[in-house]
């Protein structure tokens, strides 16, 4: 393999990390950092990263040319175990216990797997923490499995509204909307005590908790554009959530 070829490959595992971590949810300095310490490990010393939540832009320069490539990120989700399924590859990568090809070989693996839970845990887990944060937001149990029906119920409905149409503001904001109508109907039915708990625990599945994180994180590191970005996303999300709570109880 020549040296042109050998840059070209550096450059191809450290963009499949990248793209690995920031679809799985990995904070923006996190992906840079990753990207250019295995470059470095594989012996390219001069590097450059630029990480947008959509964009992944990285540069080379190498005999005096700079050579760079971009791939575009459309989809993102959060699953913390890839982001350290790759650290773990970065870290052996630097150690010497794996070269260039068994990197590419396992990132395609990491990428391919499917790490996450079934459909129904994810429900399940949803409906029980729903009714656990009712109770933390010092709810009667009376409101407990209300909140878990409506929490599951609001889960469901993000989930398969969003399969329908791919807009996240649409299908939050119709979840939120569900969310909101049957925890009325448990109060009216005599099923609940207090509405606002019950609507507060329930919607907390769907509440940003991961993007708000990283956006903060990213601020903090001096990465604005992704930080603002994020931000913004984030607020987006709370917005639908509280639009659809706000039209069922403007309403009913």
């Amino acid at each position: 393999m020549d040296n042109q070829t050998s840059v070209y490959d550096i450059m191809d595992v450290c963009l499949l990390a990248g793209k690995i971590m920031l679809q799985s949810g990995a904070e923006t300095y996190r992906v840079e950092d990753t990207m250019m310490r295995m470059a470095t490990a594989l012996g390219i010393g001069q590097t450059h990263s630029y990480v947008t939540p959509t964009v992944i832009l990285f540069s080379i320069e190498e005999t005096g040319a700079a050579k760079t490539k971009l791939i575009r990120i459309s989809e993102r989700t959060t699953d913390l175990k890839k982001v350290a399924m790759v650290n773990s590859v970065s870290r052996k990568i630097s150690s010497g216990d794996t070269g260039l090809l068994e990197a590419w070989t396992e990132l395609k693996e990491i990428e391919a797997a499917k790490l996450t839970y079934s459909f129904m845990y994810q429900l399940a887990a949803a409906a029980v923490a729903s009714g656990c944060f009712t109770i933390m937001f010092k709810g009667s149990w009376v409101d407990f499995l209300p909140s878990v029906a409506a929490g599951g119920g609001g889960f469901l409905c993000a989930v398969y509204f969003h399969r329908l149409v791919p807009v996240k503001f649409f299908s939050e904001f119709l979840a939120s909307t569900i969310i909101g109508l049957l925890s009325f109907a448990f109060i009216t039915l005599g099923l609940g005590q207090e509405l606002d708990k019950i609507i507060i625990g329930s919607v907390m599945p769907l509440v940003p908790g991961l993007l708000i994180t990283n956006a903060v994180r990213d601020l903090m590191a001096g990465h604005l554009v992704s930080g603002i970005s994020k931000g913004a996303e984030a607020f987006l999300t709370a917005f639908a959530i509280g639009s659809g709570i706000a039209v069922v109880l403007s309403l009913l």
